[in-house]
């Protein structure tokens, strides 16, 4: 199957995933239950995303383990994404480094 193809396919498919809500649900969703879950539905599908690569990102979960936490501390203490990123990235390279010099 040729590039052009695939791109035509994935076009194809993005375009039905998009035009299905709008198809369907015409009128406003009243149910507070429906609106609470479609208002998660994002978060969810990102850390079900996410989470397994951090695992696996580094090859040594003891390191993905430290930069997680962290990254979960300082997000809870409202530090700009920047910062949680670079510490947590440094967090587990140090660990690494360390569990290397052991």
């Amino acid at each position: 199957m040729s590039v052009a193809a695939y791109i035509i396919l994935m076009a194809g498919v993005t375009y039905v995933i998009r035009m299905i809500p709008f198809t369907f649900f015409r009128k406003k969703i009243e149910s507070k239950y429906v609106r609470s879950f479609l208002k998660y539905i994002p978060y969810a599908v990102l850390s079900a995303m996410t989470i397994p690569e951090i695992f696996k990102s580094t090859g040594n979960v003891a390191t993905s383990v430290v930069g997680t936490i962290v990254a979960a501390v300082l997000a809870f203490l409202d530090l700009p994404l920047i910062v949680v990123a670079l510490s947590a990235s440094l967090a587990a390279f140090l660990t690494g480094w360390i569990m290397t010099l052991l």
